[in-house]
């Protein structure tokens, strides 16, 4: 694969024998609309190095190959020299941690200085040519990991990935409060309070939320749990942890207290998906940030 233009290769096995190449690619996930644009925007479709239609019929032992039209850099993003905390990289994907006080995309309160700048300024040092696709986000003040994919083409498949829940993240968070344990499910409908177009709250007209904790240590003031995302609402463990009357230390904005720590005390430790390419299962764990640790110990 060169950097320019993103490609991928298959070997036709007997099964695929005399099918059409549109449904050998449909098979791998190529869309419609990656076909579109691989005909208009300056992409290629080969079989054994010669340029083919998708009505090529194709036979067992052929290499087919698709190339991808260039992606181009996000324009308006700003390319900054931030260090990156990469965790995993390959042609497909990146995972990388974030730490606490940097937002996953730019705001307009916070316009430079996101993870999506130093991810732009990364691929330009590195000359890797394509958009900024971000699989997984997380809050301004939430630490961790966040999978990155590296073309249009991958992010489709790791977006079809979440949709039926095989891409799974795990948190682990610190509560206010001696939350009963050892094990609960927090299922509550959240939407957008009507006074606030940050702030979420638990209303009966919301949407179906579900979030599984496990609580993991105690001290005299603090729950250390580990939480679970059955769905995916905006600031759901956040929302739900206050809901049960134990909001996560720090939280200010859901009625936690800063006193001991400057942000809400969230860290998204484990990311486990299926690679998009190789389909190996792909774990990664992520150590508790020391501003954590030090609630935790009490300093």
């Amino acid at each position: 694969m060169s950097n320019q233009n993103f490609s991928l290769t298959w070997s036709v096995s007997e099964e695929d024998s005399g099918s059409l190449l549109r449904e050998f690619l449909s098979k791998y996930d190529i869309s419609k609309r990656a076909l579109t644009d691989i005909k208009f925007k300056g992409g290629l479709i080969k079989v054994n190095g010669l340029e083919v239609t998708v009505r090529e019929r194709i036979k067992t032992g052929d290499s087919v190959t698709v190339i991808f039209p260039p992606e181009q850099a996000s324009e308006g993003l700003l390319p900054e020299p931030i260090p990156l905390l990469v965790r995993y990289e390959d042609e497909f994907v990146l995972v990388v941690v974030k730490p606490p006080s940097m937002n996953t995309i730019p705001s307009r309160e916070h316009p430079n200085g996101s993870l999506a700048n130093g991810l732009a300024g990364y691929y330009k040092k590195m000359g890797i040519h394509a958009t900024i696709h971000i699989v997984t986000r997380l809050d301004r003040d939430t630490s961790g990991l966040v999978l990155i994919a590296k073309h249009r083409h991958i992010h489709h498949l790791l977006s079809e990935q979440q949709k039926s829940g095989q891409v799974k993240r795990r948190y682990q968070a610190i509560a206010e409060g001696l939350v009963n344990g050892p094990k609960g499910m927090i299922e509550a409908p959240i939407g957008r309070k009507s006074t606030s177009i940050i702030e979420r709250e638990v209303r009966e007209d919301g949407r179906y939320a579900c979030t599984l904790f496990e609580v993991l240590a105690q001290t005299e003031t603090y729950t250390f749990l580990n939480l679970e995302l059955l769905t995916g609402r905006t600031h759901q463990i956040r929302v739900h942890m206050a809901h049960i009357g134990h909001p996560l230390a720090g939280d200010d904005l859901y009625g936690g207290h800063r006193e001991m720590i400057a942000r809400q005390a969230l860290h998204c430790f484990e990311l486990k998906f299926l690679h998009p390419f190789t389909k190996k299962v792909m774990l990664f764990q992520e150590k508790l940030p020391q501003d954590m640790i030090h609630l935790l110990d009490g300093n």
